[in-house]
């Protein structure tokens, strides 16, 4: 299966919440990163939650459902 192909197929439910889940965190990393006010450990913080949340997005996209799809 070439990568093109396994990002299109269906992804299984458990991984499209964990998806989901890691675009929330993405999501909440990148407002805490634009607040200027934050102490400097809440940025570091919001910047390993958004790496963990690209990664975990990411890898849960590439997960397929070959018995549904």
């Amino acid at each position: 299966m070439k990568l093109a192909e396994r990002f299109i197929a269906s992804t299984p439910p458990f991984f499209s919440k964990v998806r989901n889940i890691g675009l929330i965190l993405t999501a909440i990393s990148g407002a805490l990163i634009g607040i200027p006010a934050l102490p400097l450990i809440v940025a570091k913080i919001a910047g390993y939650l958004a790496v963990a949340g690209t990664v975990m997005t990411g890898v849960s996209q590439a997960a397929v459902d070959e018995e549904g799809g």
